[in-house]
């Protein structure tokens, strides 16, 4: 995202700010850098501006407490309760106290607070780029960010892709102590990890009770519906509960489109009025682009959904979106293997090797970048799993701390919204509880799921679904493959051919082949490569004229001893 090209904050306020004794100057430069903001709050030591107006939820000698994430917290929490309102609405928010003040995140993060420490005093953001304005220049390059998002299509703890830059993790604060005029890290456990769960007995139709409930607030709702389960579920709780309901279908760009096929007979079942937004290949190149900076080059995913999240934000309805659906209800990605692993290390590379993309149809990194790559990731996942270790639900966790928040996220939170607001109704509190609760093995091959589907609506549960084994029945051009995808693809992997040893010899030699040689990255796994080396190229283009050092830290490692022969 290039200064000029902001998010219009309409349904979730920009904000940003400091934390212990800023300099006005640089807190000025901060507001200067971003979307236009206006004074919230202005204390020694404390500072909040925002897009909007933005009142306090709790105002007096205790604590002058704000959040920003569009459900009003109800408590009145002093300067060290914050984590009650983080875990309970999903909000980051700022407390200022008379002893301490307190900048923290959500239980998960989904709403980002980056920042960047500058002497004692921490200046924060909801965007990267305004708080570049206060980096020093040249930008130094976070590999660390880079090795994940190549690997696992998101970076993950606090990484972004300059070092200068942190994101600060779900249920997470920055405390500044005026008395003892220190800042420290207050890394909480959040409800779902301090209670862990224990097979209640909840049953399928109790979980569809606790989603009706989860959406009793809203009235006037668009529900994407798909060919899976999540959305089918979601569609049928709203039109159970006589909803104002609309539904949006677009293709997923993965070469069979049953998503739409599907959608069709979910919506005509359920007496939806029902949209497919087109997709056009020749305009690829430009929503890739906006998806990647609109995104901050956070994570590869996405580009397929620019066109429905632009035509979202005019259609003046919440998005009521499946987030979660998967490694609560489902056990998305959670494999055989890391189900039966013996140890917990076992367990935890069973998880990241089902959360990594798996092998292209020829190697893709070199072979010191993808060493040093693997050996990056897998401590950085260790660390960002640190507190679910041992947890009885620590597979589930696990995807939902590291790949929902940190990559499937996006799409609604940074794509969707500011403009619109999405609704989360798997993240509502009784319902995530109560799901958390079914044991795993309960969940095996999707069983309990498909009981939940028929307590919601037994018509709808009979229908196909694409989380269900399939034979194509069609084939379809992959947008992201065509031909005006393929000449751009190939202009950012020429950008990100500069970096030496990233690529392998066999990647280098598709590349030098030219745009046609990369319609052989059709299959799944070279599709994700091929995006996430894009991705690189593309913010190497953005912001080459920006950037210091670019030796990678691979190359600076000693190749490998080769035996004598």
């Amino acid at each position: 995202m290039r200064k000029g090209e902001w998010p219009r904050f309409q349904a979730r306020p920009y904000v940003c700010g400091a934390v212990g004794p800023y300099e006005q100057a640089r807190l000025d430069l901060l507001a200067r850098s971003g979307p236009a903001v206006q004074a919230v709050h202005a204390a020694p030591e404390a500072a909040l501006l925002a897009s909007a107006p933005l009142a306090p939820y709790a105002s007096g000698p205790e604590a002058t407490a704000y959040a920003w994430e569009g459900r009003r917290p109800e408590a009145a929490p002093g300067a060290n309760a914050w984590l009650r309102v983080a875990e309970t609405y999903e909000t980051p928010g700022l407390v200022d106290g008379p002893e301490t003040v307190v900048l923290h995140t959500g239980g998960l993060g989904l709403i980002d607070v980056y920042y960047l420490a500058d002497g004692d005093a921490v200046y924060f953001s909801s965007l990267i780029e305004p708080l570049l304005a206060l980096a020093r220049r040249p930008y130094e390059v976070n590999w660390d960010a880079w090795a994940a998002i190549l690997r696992l299509t998101y970076p993950l703890l606090e990484d972004t892709p300059y070092r200068q830059i942190r994101r600060l993790p779900g249920a997470t604060a920055l405390a500044w102590s005026r008395r003892e005029r220190t800042l420290r890290v207050d890394r909480r456990a959040p409800r779902w990890v301090r209670e862990e769960p224990v097979d209640r007995g909840v049953t399928a139709g109790d979980l569809v009770t606790l989603l009706h409930d989860a959406l009793a607030p809203y009235e006037r709702v668009l529900v994407p519906v798909s060919g899976g389960y999540d959305s089918r579920l979601l569609a049928s709780v709203a039109m159970a509960r006589k909803m104002d309901v609309e539904s949006w279908t677009t293709s997923p760009d993965d070469g069979l489109d049953h998503d739409i096929d599907f959608a069709r007979y979910i919506t005509r079942e359920l007496g939806i009025p029902h949209r497919i937004v087109p997709q056009f290949p020749e305009r690829y190149p430009e929503e890739a682009l906006w998806a990647a900076r609109r995104l901050e080059y956070l994570t590869s995913h996405h580009a397929w959904y620019s066109p429905f999240a632009r035509e979202v934000h005019g259609a003046g309805r919440a998005l009521v979106d499946g987030l979660a659906g998967g490694p609560l209800m489902k056990n998305f990605l959670i494999t055989a293997d890391a189900v039966g692993a013996g140890t917990g290390a076992s367990r935890r590379a069973a998880l990241l090797k089902a959360l990594a993309t798996g092998d292209a149809h020829i190697p893709v990194l070199g072979e010191q970048a993808a060493a040093w790559m693997d050996d990056r990731v897998g401590a950085a996942f260790t660390r960002a799993t640190s507190m679910l270790h041992g947890h009885r639900a620590e597979l589930p966790l696990s995807v939902l701390h590291t790949r929902t928040v940190r990559g499937i996220a996006r799409s609604p939170v940074n794509l969707v919204g500011p403009e619109a607001t999405p609704v989360f109704p798997f993240l509502h509190p009784e319902f995530f509880d109560a799901a958390l609760s079914v044991p795993v093995a309960a969940k095996e091959g999707g069983k309990f799921y498909r009981e939940v589907l028929r307590a919601a609506n037994p018509r709808v549960a009979a229908l196909p679904s694409t989380n269900t084994p399939l034979l194509p029945n069609r084939r379809v051009p992959l947008r992201s493959n065509g031909p005006a995808a393929r000449e751009w693809n190939h202009r950012m992997l020429v950008k990100a051919t500069e970096i030496p040893g990233l690529m392998s010899p066999q990647m280098l030699e598709a590349v030098a082949a030219g745009p046609d040689a990369l319609t052989a990255f059709g299959s799944w796994n070279s599709r994700f490569w091929l995006r996430a080396l894009v991705a690189f190229g593309a913010w190497l283009a953005d912001y080459e004229d920006l950037l210091g050092d670019l030796t990678p830290p691979w190359s600076l490692r000693p190749a490998a001893a080769v035996p004598a022969p």
